[in-house]
């Protein structure tokens, strides 16, 4: 009988490769949402500081979404197809149980027989998905992963209600996680609040999503910065060493909230929900590769990703920007 069991391709670390985005070509304005329900372009800015948002062809599903970033993340790595060993998918906006969306990406993007598979933690999601993705390298299960958030949130909305029809909307984003000698991925702290769980929800395949929107504002507000804190901490990152802060852009009013509370005075807080409104769990990737497009953080630099929402689910890490 041998000795023990043995991992051998376990790593000290886990870094993000590369980030990578795709938002739907149509762009829906405030003041044509506008024409079909009792608000306004001023009336919305106020409350959620959105000015548009992007909305997915009849063409588009979360599958195509999530090659298109997918693909995007995959290229900016500088690794093959073959080179990814895990695929996982972030979504809560799935238009059916099965079969599971990651294989379909993996498959449509070259990638052959990785494991794969689907992951609801909703607007948490991706911040879920990227600390499972760090777990499975550093313990050797996987080589490279890539990490999708994909979502089609405009399939769920009844376009007559003003609560959800102004806030949700639809893209994608994708991140490629890498083996690393040393940590470019901070310890997750996550956790949930079940007995919120009907804050945000959607009951049945025949029912609209729906919130309380002033309930989740006031646990958003109070409960998240102290999560993000106890990220940078473990981390072992100050707030004001941080060169970004990625909130879920949720609201623009929870989002300078929690950046205000964090007092990270010299980071860059990500905005996009203003052109891309809440595209729930692919909402961070989104943002910050927008920021790292423009030139906004510097490579190398650490950024503050912070996802929550339905469930009520929340997580926290910081990374190293590729």
């Amino acid at each position: 009988m041998s000795g023990g069991l043995q991992i051998p391709d376990a790593r000290a670390g886990a870094r993000v490769l590369a980030f990578g985005d795709y938002r739907p070509a149509r762009i829906v304005t405030n003041d044509e949402i506008a024409r079909t329900v009792d608000t306004d372009d001023e009336w919305i800015r106020t409350r959620v500081g959105i000015a548009e948002r992007r909305i997915a062809g009849d063409d588009e599903g979360i599958v195509e979404l999530g090659v298109h970033a997918g693909g995007k993340a995959l290229a900016g790595s500088g690794l093959d197809p073959s080179d990814i060993d895990l695929v996982i998918l972030a979504t809560c906006s799935a238009e059916s149980p099965m079969p599971g969306y990651a294989p379909q990406v993996a498959h449509r993007l070259g990638i052959d027989a990785p494991g794969a598979f689907d992951l609801n933690a909703a607007c948490a999601g991706f911040c879920y998905a990227l600390a499972t993705a760090s777990a499975a390298v550093r313990a050797g299960n996987a080589r490279n992963v890539l990490v999708v958030g994909a979502e089609k949130m405009s399939q769920w909305i009844d376009w007559t209600d003003r609560s959800t029809c102004i806030i949700f909307a639809d893209g994608a984003g994708a991140a490629v996680v890498a083996g690393s000698d040393s940590p470019g991925i901070g310890p997750v702290v996550w956790g949930s609040a079940g007995d919120k769980y009907d804050k945000i929800i959607i009951e049945d395949r025949h029912s609209f999503i729906r919130q309380e929107g002033q309930s989740v504002f006031r646990w958003a507000t109070t409960a998240i910065a102290p999560v993000a804190a106890q990220a940078c901490e473990r981390a072992g990152i100050k707030p004001e060493e941080l060169a970004a802060v990625v909130p879920h852009q949720a609201n623009l009013r929870i989002i300078e909230a929690i950046a205000r509370r964090l007092k990270a005075v010299n980071a860059v807080v990500a905005d996009d929900i203003v052109q891309s409104g809440n595209t729930s769990g692919a909402s961070i990737p989104l943002a910050l590769s927008r920021m790292i497009e423009r030139g906004d953080v510097p490579s190398g630099a650490p950024a503050l990703l912070v996802g929550f929402g339905a469930g009520l689910s929340y997580a926290a890490q910081v990374i190293q920007i590729p």
